[in-house]
Order: C-alpha cells, then structure tokens, then sequence
C-alpha cells in the first residue's frame, strides 16, 4: 500500500533500525551506538524482591488478598496505580512538590511525549518548538502526530533564551500560536550539555511571559554524579513546566515506566476546572489503557527499597557513568593530543555526566561514514545529523558511553582514531 501516514516515511523513523542493523551486521566491532544503561548492574533476584515488597507494601496498607491480587492481575486506573510513591520520590530526590492526581504513570517516557503532544496541538496553526540538536524521540512523536516542529539551533553553551524568544516572535508574527518548548536541561540527548541555573530562570520568565509551556524531559540526572542544577519543574512558579520523567535509566529499562507531571488547570467543557493530567489520562485510556501493573509493582518496590531516594539506590551507578565519561574525555586526549587534533581538524566537548559527548570531525559524518567505520574498522558511532530537524550536524558524531568497558573504551577510540585518519587522507587525495 502507499497510502500510509507519510510520517513512516520520514527518514528520522529509520535511524534507529539503521543502527541496529549495522550493530548485527558487525557485531564484532565496538559500538558507541546505543544509550543503553550498563548491564553489569542487573540482577534477575531484583524483580522478584521488588515485586514482593510492593505486595507486602499493599497487605500493610490493609489491602486484602483478593485487592492484592487485583490490583496486580487486573486493568487499572489509566492515570497509574503508583502515583502516590513517585509523588514521594519526587519531593525527596528532586525537589518537586506536586500532588499524585497531577501525575499520569505511562508506558515510558515515549508515551508521556505523545499524550502531552496529542493534548496541546490542537490546531494546524499550532508549534512546537525543539532544539538543534534534538533527541528524536520527540521530533518523531511530533511528526506522526501531524504537529509542526520548529527548531532553534544551540549555541556552544546550549540553548539561548534570547534565540528562542525570537523564534517565538516570528511564528506568531506568521500567525502561528507556539505551544510549548521541548527541552532536556541536564545532559542532554544528544548533545551532553547542561543548562545553567541563570538560564533556567530566564526561561521559566520568558515562558510566562509569552505564554508557553515547558516540556522538560530528565532522564539522566539520576545516572550522573555530583550535585545537578535544579529542576525546571522544582523551580517552576507559575506551573508552566510538563515534567516528563522515566525509569529506564534509573532502574531498568525492561519495565518500560515513565510518568508526566501535568498540575497545569484546564477549563472543561461544563465550566469546571480540572487538571491537564486528567486529560492525559482520558488520552491514555484509548492508547494504552493503562501501564502494566507488575512493571508499576517492579518500580514500586524499587522506591520502596530507597524510600524514594532513588539518587542513594543510583550512587554507584552514577559513580559508574561519571567514570566511565571521565576516562573516555582522557582516552580521547590520548588519541588526539594537540598537533594531531590541529593536524585533523577533531575537538569534543566535555559533558559532566549524563551518557552522550559529541566529536567534531572534519568530514561528512553520515551512513556511508558510518558503514566504513564499522565494516573497514570496527568501531560504529551515531551521526549528529539524525537529531538535527531542519538539517545541520554532518560533520559531527555522538559517542554513547554508557554501555562500553573502559576496555572497549580504550580499543573503541583507537579504532575510531584510526578512521579519522583514514577519512582526512582520503578527502585530501581527492583534492
């Protein structure tokens, strides 16, 4: 058939089957690809324990065996059975005091995106505004959801508040009504920046001001070390920020858990006011119809387990990351020191957490690249041009660090040092 939804024709919708397919083509080769968390903290006993604790919590609470029963067996409310928990985590790990009926637990932070967007973008006239880079993720939902996606580039230091208020501006002066901005403030997908805190304010202002809502998307903060900046929704006043939020690098991403903050007040039709978490909720129950329960209980358990203290249950695992950024930046000051990176054209930026950096190189980045660095050399990275929505990033790669051993690290950027080299001589002899 070709009349299908052009949206699965969008080359954004075959990145990833892209990756994969050269991943199982060259299983050999080390892999910078995939923003998975590592596997060396998984345990098959963790699901047992925290599945029992969540039932023992519900027999604490008074529930009787046939409520325990049904409450892990049976469908469930749409709006989730464990808002309550993740409403006290919130508030222990990260600051956010909201109450559970504002939150809709959902299949993945994926889904949190497409319940938020099909809510908002209700018009042909309706925006959403990304950043250059973008995860895609959000471009995609975006895409198959018919919204109009509007990009404002990032600058070395990230997003500019100045840059989008602009952006903002000029689409209403084309008579189109920006709805909201997508943002990852904390080590983002894919580019690894962190907003500053100075920023943050600003864009908490300007989005009152000009009447737009925040999409934050915050899945790395927990996997990071140190102190982070707070939330855009911790420091959010005039309940402007959507906070979305998933368990797949904090606990596991198997359980597909995700949930979005949505306090927002929504007029309804009979005059009363409820809460955009209702509606996301109603949008749920024709999707989904709810999140699996016994992935619910697994998380459950799991902040049960922490007392919600997931940045405690996650110290170790952050330590892991922080180490394994720290010694990629150092390998990468092994295999390029300063004449080789003068001589190549090569620099980087230095994330302090989170799993992704990028590379600049001085050549087109793109699948044929990509195919070479994996079939002549054994080493497969992601290109930066995936994420940028109207086109850019052809000279720029994303290296993934979560998943590798400083071993594949070490053997991993030899291998890509080595293609780089091969590239820029390449390129030259065609000169």
């Amino acid at each position: 058939m070709a009349d299908l939804h052009p949206g699965v024709a969008d080359p954004v919708m075959d990145t990833m089957n892209f990756l994969n397919e050269v991943t199982l083509n060259h299983p050999e080769a080390i892999s910078f690809a995939p923003g998975r968390p590592y596997e060396g903290f998984f345990d098959t006993e963790q699901i047992f324990a925290h599945l029992r604790r969540y039932l023992d919590h519900l027999a604490a609470q008074g529930r009787s065996p046939a409520e325990v029963r049904r409450a892990v067996f049976q469908y469930g409310p749409s709006a989730g059975l464990i808002r309550e928990l993740i409403t006290d985590s919130l508030r222990a790990d990260e600051g956010i005091d909201v109450p559970a009926e504002s939150i809709v637990v959902t299949v993945g932070c994926q889904e949190a995106m497409f319940l938020t967007l099909r809510a908002l973008i209700s018009g042909a006239d309706d925006v959403l505004l990304v950043s250059s880079p973008c995860y895609v993720g959000i471009t995609g939902a975006a895409r198959l959801l018919d919204a109009e996606v509007v990009a404002v580039g990032e600058r070395e230091d990230g997003l500019s508040c100045a840059d989008l208020e602009a952006a903002i501006l000029a689409e209403r002066l084309r008579g189109r009504k920006p709805r909201a901005v997508y943002v990852v403030p904390d080590h983002s997908n894919p580019s690894g920046t962190t907003m500053p805190l100075k920023t943050r304010h600003e864009l908490l202002d300007m989005a009152d001001r000009l009447d737009v809502l925040i999409l934050e998307d915050n899945p790395y903060r927990l996997v990071s070390p140190g102190s982070q900046v707070p939330t855009l929704k911790s420091l959010d006043q005039y309940r402007r920020v959507i906070h979305l939020g998933s368990y797949s690098k904090s606990l596991f991403p198997g359980a597909r858990v995700g949930y979005a903050i949505a306090d927002q007040p929504v007029l309804k039709a009979d005059g009363t006011t409820g809460l955009l978490a209702d509606e996301l909720a109603k949008i749920k129950s024709m999707i989904t119809v709810n999140t699996s329960a016994l992935s619910q209980a697994a998380v459950a358990g799991a902040l049960l387990a922490s007392s919600g203290r997931l940045s405690e249950l996650n110290a170790g695992m952050a330590a892991h990351y922080g180490d394994t950024m720290r010694f990629t930046l150092q390998g990468l000051e092994r295999e390029f020191p300063a004449d080789r990176r003068a001589r190549l054209g090569v620099s980087w930026n230095m994330p302090g957490g989170g799993f992704f950096l990028t590379l600049q190189v001085p050549f087109c980045a793109d699948n044929d690249a990509l195919g070479r660095a994996a079939r002549e050399f054994g080493v497969i990275w992601t290109p930066m041009s995936y994420f940028h929505p109207e086109g850019g990033g052809d000279r720029t790669i994303r290296l993934a660090i979560s998943y590798v051993t400083h071993t594949d690290v070490t053997d991993g950027l030899r291998r890509l040092a080595d293609f780089i080299e091969s590239e820029v001589a390449a390129a030259r002899s065609h000169n």
